[in-house]
C-alpha cells in the first residue's frame, strides 16, 4: 500500500494544496486515451471556450466515468483514493466526481481564480482534488493557489471559466484581484511532468493562466474525492455545477448514493 510522506500531508493542510510526483506515471496513457474518447463523444454538460483569433479550444466535460472504461479503470483500480484518503485524514475516501479540462495550443483562455466548494453540493472538510496531467505543465501555465484560502472561512462568488457569474446576485463576495495584487498573497505553484498531481482542497483558492503555446496543449484530469465529514448540501435557488439532477439526498445527509461511491474504506 502507498503510504504519503509526513511533509505531503502537513504541507497540504498547511497550504491546502501539494504537489505529489510521479504517482501516476503509469496512468497517463490509459487517462490520454479516456480523453480523447470523451472528447469524441462529450456529454450533455460538456463546455467549450474557444480561443481568439483561430486559437484552440478549452475543453471541459465532467461525471462520465459511468460511460468511459478508462475513468472507471483509473477511479476503482489506481492509487488516487488511498493518496486522498490519507491527505484528508480521512477512514474513508468516496468519490464525487472526475473533471476533464483540456487547454488546445493557443487556447487563450485563462481559468479564472476560485474555489471549488461554492460551486459544488458539498459541505465540510474534508475534500481534496486530484488535478494530474497528461502533459508537460511549465510554470506560465501552471495551475496556481493561494497557500491557506482554505482556511479563511470564506466562500466566493463562483463564476464561469468566462468570467460570468454561476448565479447572479447570490450574495457571495467577489474572488479578490489576485493577479493584480500577487504580492498581498501566498501564491504557489509547480512545473509538472505527465503522471504528477497537485492535491488540493475544494475551499483553496486557485486559478492557472492560458495556453499562449502555439504547440502545446494542456490535458488534466482531476478527480474530486471525499471524505469522512463531507455531507450533502441544498443550495436552494442556486445552480450547482456539476447538476447532479437525480440525487435524492436530503440536505446534511452523508453522501451515500449511486453516484457517489465509496472506494476506500
Amino acid at each position: 500500500m502507498i503510504k504519503l510522506p509526513d511533509d505531503a500531508i502537513s504541507d497540504f493542510n498547511r497550504d491546502g494544496a501539494v504537489a505529489l510526483r510521479g504517482f501516476f506515471s503509469r496512468w497517463v496513457h490509459l487517462l490520454r486515451a479516456g480523453i480523447a474518447r470523451n472528447m469524441a463523444e462529450p456529454s450533455a454538460d460538456v463546455k467549450i471556450y474557444q480561443g481568439k483569433d483561430g486559437g484552440g479550444r478549452f475543453f471541459g466535460d465532467y461525471c462520465n466515468w459511468q460511460r468511459i472504461p478508462e475513468y472507471r479503470d483509473f477511479i476503482f483500480n489506481s492509487p488516487a483514493a488511498e493518496i486522498g484518503r490519507q491527505l484528508m485524514g480521512s477512514k474513508t475516501a468516496r468519490l464525487f466526481h472526475e473533471h476533464v479540462l483540456v487547454k488546445e495550443a493557443s487556447a487563450g483562455v485563462a481559468t479564472p481564480w476560485h474555489q471549488d466548494q461554492p460551486y459544488y453540493c458539498v459541505d465540510g472538510d474534508d475534500t481534496v482534488s486530484l488535478w494530474i496531467p497528461l502533459d508537460h505543465v511549465p510554470l506560465d501555465r501552471t495551475l496556481e493557489f493561494v497557500g491557506g484560502s482554505h482556511k479563511w472561512g470564506k466562500y466566493f462568488r463562483p463564476e464561469r471559466f468566462d468570467k460570468t457569474p454561476l448565479n447572479a446576485n447570490d450574495g457571495l463576495e467577489e474572488v479578490p484581484d489576485i493577479n493584480g495584487n500577487r504580492d498581498n498573497f501566498n501564491v504557489i505553484g509547480w512545473e509538472l511532468a505527465p503522471g504528477d498531481a497537485v492535491a488540493f482542497n475544494y475551499k483553496t483558492l486557485h486559478g492557472a493562466p492560458a495556453n499562449n503555446s502555439a504547440s502545446e496543449q494542456r490535458r488534466a484530469f482531476s478527480l474530486r474525492l471525499l471524505g469522512d465529514n463531507a455531507r450533502f448540501a441544498r443550495r436552494e435557488g442556486v445552480k450547482t455545477s456539476p447538476p447532479f439532477r437525480d440525487v435524492k439526498l436530503e440536505h446534511g445527509a452523508v453522501m451515500d448514493a449511486p453516484e457517489f461511491p465509496v472506494l476506500v474504506g
